[in-house]
């Protein structure tokens, strides 16, 4: 990894609570999706490859037998614009992994990006069912904005710093967004889709920004098992939360992945 070196047992760590919090995310976007579904069209079976079965055995989120109105186009183009930050999220991964000094670097930072691709491929697939469900097109491609962003950077990347660096953007921008989407979809079901997928990001900020703190640490020692907990860098265990309430500045607009 060209000389960097970083604590493998935490960052072990922080990936399997970041599996934890993505299952627990999936049960949540599973009810919501699977209601949302029912709300829109009585055969839920749209969903059914996509959650575990239990999932779609809960209890509707907001009664069943109540009637929704259509799903609005603001929401639509919301759910629209997640998949294509999604989208990109899953190709930036995907490309990381293949480069020469993560793939032949730590194996755990490889599995790390392995599996946080996985997750956002299952989120993607989670906005583009609502999306459809509720009388839209999939959106197979990527964020434009970002997608433009990515594509100057990429070809800079020289080492794990880097990718890290991009990859902690990427998640802010989408954890921001889906923060701030809350409180602008209409469909109550939304907002709980939106409410499950954006801690899953906003975790997988917060243990990139760690991984960030020990790259710059450059300390072999951090190698270790058990680990030096005296030795870490002092700011590794608040970096990864560095905010109160998680801001949304820098939110997407919803019509910016829109299908047009």
């Amino acid at each position: 990894m060209g000389g960097q070196r970083i604590d493998t047992r935490l960052l072990e760590q922080l990936t399997e609570r970041s599996q934890d919090l993505n299952s627990d995310a999936l049960r949540i976007t599973g009810r919501a999706l699977a209601d949302f579904g029912e709300a829109n069209e009585p055969d839920a079976w749209w969903w059914r490859g996509g959650v575990p079965a239990g999932a779609l055995g809960a209890a509707a989120l907001f009664g069943s037998g109540r009637a929704v109105a259509a799903t609005s186009k603001n929401d639509i183009m919301a759910l629209q614009t997640a998949a294509s930050l999604e989208n990109l999220a899953v190709s930036v991964y995907r490309t990381a992994a293949g480069l020469a000094f993560i793939k032949d670097g730590n194996k755990t930072v490889l599995a790390f990006l392995t599996k946080t691709m996985r997750q956002h491929e299952e989120h993607a697939k989670a906005f583009n069912a609502a999306a459809t469900r509720g009388g839209g097109t999939a959106q197979t491609g990527t964020d434009p904005k970002y997608a433009a962003v990515v594509k100057q950077t990429l070809p800079t990347l020289k080492g794990s710093a880097d990718v890290v660096r991009l990859a902690i953007s990427l998640e802010d921008v989408a954890a921001q967004t889906y923060t701030k989407n809350v409180g602008q979809v209409g469909d109550a079901r939304l907002r709980r889709l939106f409410g499950s997928v954006a801690p899953v990001e906003a975790q997988h900020r917060a243990t990139l920004l760690a991984v960030q703190a020990l790259l710059k640490a450059g300390d072999e020692s951090l190698v270790a098992i058990p680990t030096d907990v005296a030795g870490l860098p002092a700011d590794v265990g608040g970096v990864g939360f560095p905010d109160a309430f998680y801001p949304t500045g820098k939110a997407s607009p919803v019509t910016e992945g829109a299908v047009t």
